[in-house]
């Protein structure tokens, strides 16, 4: 299982790459949406529990509501609205809006919020 810093580390790089203004926008979400998982991750590595793959989020964190606590249904519907509604836009469609782009950052701002409470 990966540590939390490992996790951690690996959150912040994507995050930063999000930033990059000169990468095409379908790249900064892909950044965004993997930046979300390893810092979901994180929290699920400090509880002990290693989600491994994306498509495990939502059913880790119910099997496991101690790593969010009552934060737990918002953090899986934010990721799970980053994974599938947003981020295809941009990966598969090759498409997405400025406006798109804008629900990304702010999905992944809840999950930030919620999982850095977490961390702290």
């Amino acid at each position: 299982m990966a540590r939390r810093d490992v996790h951690r580390a690996t959150y912040e790089r994507f995050k930063a790459d999000s930033t990059r203004e000169e990468i095409s926008d379908a790249l900064r979400v892909e950044a965004l949406f993997l930046a979300a998982f390893h810092l979901i991750d994180a929290c699920a590595a400090q509880s002990n529990v290693h989600i491994g793959k994306h498509q495990n989020v939502r059913r880790a964190l119910e099997a496991n509501s101690r790593i969010v606590g009552p934060e737990t249904e918002g953090l899986w519907r934010a990721f799970q609205n980053l994974e599938t509604r947003v981020r295809p836009r941009f990966v598969y469609g090759g498409g997405g809006s400025p406006a798109d782009l804008q629900e990304a950052q702010d999905l992944f701002a809840t999950i930030e919020r919620i999982c850095l409470a977490v961390l702290e």
